[in-house]
C-alpha cells in the first residue's frame, strides 16, 4: 500500500515490528536520536507526503521521554504534508490523573490530550484506557480498543467452570462483569482504600470466593500494590488459587517481588509495554501480544471499515 506507512518510537519497537509483520509491511524509516544534553532529535528518512501514517509509541517508562518522542514525531509528520497523521499509543500514560482528588492539582490526562491534538494528531488508537470517558478529552476520533479480545480465549482454555472473576476494586467492576459474562463466570469485587498514591489496603470481598479459583482482572499492574493485596484477601476469604490478568505491565518499584512473594499463581500481562529483563525472568508472569488486534484496527482505520465490530 503506497499511501500507507507505519513507523515507531523508542518505546516499544518490538510491538511495531509484530504489527508490521502482521500487516505484511515494512516499518517505516526514522531516526529518533538524542542529542549530548538530552534533547530528541528526529528525522524522518522516507518520502510521506500524501501518506496516511501510523505512529506507535506507548508513553510507558521513561514516560516523559516516550512522549516527547511522539509530540515530536507528530510534528514532524505534520510539517511533512501527510495526509492524516494517526498516534497509535497502546498505553497511554498519565491516564490516572483524570480527575482533580484534591485541590490544586492538574488534569494531567486531558493536558497531554490537547498536547497530542496541537503537535498534529488526527486520530488516535489506544487500549484499555483507566477510564472510558478519557475519550472524552480528545477533540479528534478515538478508538479504544479492548485486550479482552485477546485475554479471553486464554482464559477459557486454562480455566474451568470453578472460575470467579474478580475486579480489584469498585471502579474495575464493569469491566470485571463484562468478562466474566463472557465467560459464563461469577463475578467478585474487593473492596480497598487507598491512603496514598500507589498504596492499597485491601478490606473485604464482596461475593462469593469459597473454594474457587479467583482470576483478578485489571487495566494496568504498577507497583503491585493493589493486585497483592486483593490475594491476599481472596485467600483469607477461602479461595482455592489466585491469579490475575491486565493489560498494561508497567511493573515498577517493587512490583516483581511483591507479585513474586505473593498468593497469585500466574500474572497474564500483554505486550503494550515492553517487559524489561527483570519481569521476563519472573516464572508468574505470562505475556499475550496485542500485535495483531492492533494491526487489524490500523488496516480498518486506514481502509474505513468497523473497528467496532472486532469486539462483537
Amino acid at each position: 500500500m503506497s499511501d500507507f506507512a507505519i513507523f515507531s518510537g523508542n518505546s516499544n519497537p518490538e510491538l511495531a515490528k509484530k504489527i508490521c509483520a502482521y500487516l505484511k509491511v515494512p516499518l517505516g524509516g526514522a531516526k529518533v536520536k538524542r542529542f549530548s544534553d538530552g534533547e530528541v532529535q528526529i528525522e524522518i528518512q522516507e518520502n510521506v507526503r500524501l501518506k496516511d501514517v501510523f505512529i506507535v509509541q506507548s508513553t510507558c517508562p521513561p514516560v516523559n521521554d516516550n512522549l516527547v518522542e511522539l509530540l515530536l514525531m507528530l510534528d514532524a509528520f505534520k510539517r511533512s504534508s501527510v495526509r492524516r497523521i494517526t498516534a497509535v499509543v497502546p498505553y497511554y500514560g498519565y491516564a490516572r490523573q483524570d480527575k482533580k482528588v484534591a485541590p490544586r492539582v492538574p488534569i494531567s490526562a486531558k493536558l497531554v490530550a490537547d498536547l497530542l491534538t496541537v503537535a498534529g494528531a488526527n486520530r488516535l488508537i489506544t487500549m484499555d484506557l483507566h477510564a472510558g470517558q478519557l475519550q472524552g478529552f480528545f477533540n479528534i476520533p478515538v478508538d479504544n480498543l479492548f485486550a479482552a479480545a485477546v485475554t479471553i480465549n486464554y482464559l477459557k482454555n486454562h480455566f474451568n467452570q470453578d472460575t470467579v472473576i474478580v475486579s480489584p476494586d469498585a471502579g474495575g467492576a464493569e469491566r470485571a462483569r463484562a468478562i466474566a459474562k463472557r465467560l459464563n463466570a461469577d463475578l467478585a469485587i474487593v473492596d480497598k482504600r487507598r491512603d496514598a498514591p500507589n498504596m492499597a489496603k485491601a478490606m473485604a470481598v464482596i461475593g462469593n470466593v469459597k473454594s474457587k479459583i479467583a482470576v483478578i482482572l485489571d487495566d494496568m499492574v504498577d507497583t503491585a500494590g493493589t493486585l497483592t493485596e486483593a490475594a491476599a484477601a481472596l485467600m483469607d476469604h477461602g479461595a482455592r488459587g489466585v491469579h490475575a490478568c491486565c493489560t498494561h505491565a508497567v511493573l515498577s518499584g517493587p512490583a516483581v517481588d511483591r507479585i513474586q512473594s505473593s498468593h497469585i499463581e500466574t500474572l497474564i500481562v500483554t505486550d503494550t509495554v515492553p517487559l524489561n529483563e527483570n519481569v521476563r525472568l519472573c516464572e508468574k508472569i505470562k505475556t499475550l501480544s496485542i500485535a495483531e488486534l492492533v494491526g487489524e484496527a490500523i488496516i480498518r482505520s486506514h481502509t474505513g471499515e468497523s473497528v467496532t465490530s472486532l469486539f462483537v
